[in-house]
């Protein structure tokens, strides 16, 4: 019998077999495991159960005499890790050169190991929030099948864990997939309040991204594609029907429009020109507490990109101002949570309905849309310290503009799986030409190694059966979202006045100081803040050409993030407003005191005929003595 065998080493970077003789002392057992795992000699130990008992000392006593077997399960700690009194030793760990402090509190989410999670990255404030909470679902005594004391608990009445499926069943409307943070308290054992995010002793688990490429670095064999191993292949993917197995959380679990007028404006461009639109959603991200641990994505605000669209077609242009508008939108507390189009087409102009092509029979998403969406979540993937990439998953959301069932716009909201990110990422998954509903996955070429990938579905006897994605049906890829809108309307901006969108000059809706000027004209709010609370404006503020204030406008934005008039006031006194003033009143040919509007002073001055004019009908500032639009060529009046 040969006395080559295999044993196998579970650490917090996963298991690896190390190949060794019954012969071979453990000093020379424990060297090649710091080399597999690039420990330095003294930075980790291995046991040979996982409490911690039965430890390998360096010695010169052979794996035979340790009674370690073939195929025998040993376990790695690092020297960082926590102990059994819940405290973190002061060791250099094996992948950084600093040293993990000691901890006194427990209640520090520092006690994570560091080979498992990624505490330098910085999660999103909700996230931070979640992380922290209890998550319990309690439940009140029930008189009929409760028999104890007010203190006690029975399995009744006791709490829930925010992951219990029949919970999340019995729900109304039933919850298909549950949230984030509850998979993560799943997924580490389900940890207590006082410490969320400290892992059970000896329960390893770290969230892994998905790839689809050869891993770099193996030098066993020549290069793909002369050759390849299971060391640098990557695993083949299997896809779930999302829809109907449901995914076993999402990061997403409601999209919220803070009201109407936010949808509304949007649609307009459909409504006047037929023609598909595309925007950003900006808000910020809350908790959703119809869902333990849920969270909710806020829309505040839509940006319109450049962009060439007709009635069938959508297709964005470089957008120079994009990062201005990051910018402006962090310094006013939002981010850009998502992206929405329309997919209207009319189906009766004279009751305003529209018709119904997205349904069970046809498809919810198109392929070319679920790898738009799985780009633009790569683009703004999650930050995650449980994942030692430092990010995992995304909470971009995609919502589409559609007709319902009955025939009215909905909105439908979705997120594509981790698992079509990956496909995305990768360029592995291509649309099909003819069929919106079907996707293809890539076949290997000599430029790319493409893994397998399979999707599973039911016969007609209801046996699982396994197919090659070539092609895929795209709901194996989408998670649908709950899209909303609030009983009682929020207002993040003003509502009262309407400056025009930016990139709408199709429809003579300009951004310039010929609309800036009417825009003041036409307001009625005495308060300074009100005038200036609209997303479009404080963009036009930024990025206009002739007097941009990017660097001057933080006191501003400040104003109306805190929704603060004084602050507001203060920056109306600077002199780049006052700058402001003089070029509408230069352009809109009246004087700087009756600017039209209270907040400014002075009573509403009506126009004069020798004054330039705006068209009632696409609002364009034409020149005086005209009496018909230069932009839309309609009269005057």
């Amino acid at each position: 019998m040969t006395d080559n065998i295999i044993i196998r080493v579970q650490s917090p970077d996963g298991m690896k077999k190390i190949p060794s003789t019954k012969r071979e002392t453990a000093a020379a057992f424990l060297k090649k495991v710091a080399k597999e795992f690039g420990f330095n000699t003294n930075g980790f130990s291995v046991y040979q159960n996982r409490n911690k008992t039965g430890e390998i000392i360096s010695q010169n006593k052979s794996l035979g005499l340790l009674k370690i077997k073939h195929g025998d399960m040993l376990f790695l700690f690092p020297s960082g890790a926590p102990s059994s009194s819940g405290e973190v030793m002061d060791t250099t760990t094996p992948h950084s050169s600093s040293s993990v402090p000691s901890i006194s509190s427990p209640s520090s989410s520092s006690l994570i190991p560091r080979s498992v999670s990624s505490p330098q990255v910085q999660e999103d404030e909700i996230d931070q929030y979640l992380a922290k909470q209890d998550g319990k679902i309690y439940r009140n005594k029930d008189p009929q099948l409760c028999h104890h004391g007010a203190l006690g608990k029975c399995v009744h009445c006791v709490p829930l864990e925010p992951f219990d499926e029949d919970y999340l069943n019995h729900l109304d409307p039933p919850v298909k997939h549950m949230s984030f943070h509850a998979y993560l308290r799943k997924l580490t054992g389900g940890a207590d309040k006082y410490q969320p995010l400290l892992f059970p002793p000896g329960k390893f688990a770290a969230l892994e991204n998905i790839s689809c490429k050869i891993k770099a670095g193996c030098e066993g064999h020549p290069p793909w594609p002369e050759g390849i191993c299971t060391k640098c292949q990557p695993s083949a993917i299997t896809l779930n029907r999302q829809m109907l197995f449901a995914q076993k959380y999402r990061h997403v679990d409601n999209i919220m429009f803070e009201n109407h007028t936010i949808a509304d404006r949007f649609l307009d461009f459909w409504r006047k020109t037929g023609n598909q639109r595309m925007g950003y959603l900006y808000g910020r991200y809350t908790e959703h507490k119809d869902i333990p641990l849920g969270i909710r994505a806020e829309v505040a605000a839509i940006y319109e990109p450049p962009q060439n669209a007709t009635q069938n077609s959508l297709e964005l242009i470089d957008d120079p101002k994009a990062a201005a508008v990051d910018e402006i939108a962090a310094k006013l507390g939002l981010c850009k949570v998502g992206w929405i189009f329309t997919d209207l087409l009319s189906e009766d102009m004279r009751i305003g309905t529209v018709c119904y092509n997205r349904n069970k029979d046809s498809h919810y998403l198109s392929a070319e849309e679920c790898i738009t969406a799985g780009y633009f979540q790569n683009l703004h993937s999650n930050p995650c310290r449980l994942s030692r990439d430092g990010y995992f998953g995304s909470k971009f959301v995609t919502v589409v503009a559609t007709g319902g069932p009955d025939n009215q716009v909905h909105f439908e909201g979705y997120q594509v799986s981790n698992q079509c990110m990956a496909l995305v990422r990768d360029e592995c998954l291509l649309p099909c030409k003819d069929a919106p509903e079907l996707g293809f996955a890539k076949e290997s070429s000599p430029e790319q190694y493409v893994p397998d990938v399979f999707y599973k579905d039911t016969d007609k006897f209801g046996n699982d059966v396994t197919f090659l994605a070539r092609p895929l049906p795209v709901e194996y890829l989408i998670i649908d979202i709950t899209t909303t809108f609030p009983k009682d309307p929020q207002y993040t901006f003003s509502s009262a006045q309407r400056f025009p969108i930016e990139n709408r000059d199709i429809l003579g809706e300009t951004q310039n100081f010929h609309s800036l000027s009417t825009y003041l004209s036409q307001c009625t709010s005495t308060a300074f803040l009100g005038i200036v609370s609209d997303f479009h404006l404080l963009l036009f503020l930024v990025t206009n050409e002739v007097m941009p204030l990017r660097d001057s406008i933080g006191l501003l934005l400040d104003a109306v993030r805190t929704s603060n008039e004084d602050l507001a006031q203060t920056w109306k006194k600077f002199e780049e407003w006052a700058t402001i003033e003089q070029l509408c009143s230069t352009v809109g040919g009246q004087p700087s005191s009756s600017l039209g509007y209270e907040a400014m002073g002075g009573p509403s001055v009506p126009s004069s005929s020798s004054a330039m004019w705006s068209c009632l009908h696409c609002t364009f500032m034409n020149q005086p003595g005209t009496e018909h639009c230069e932009m839309c060529s309609l009269p005057r009046s």
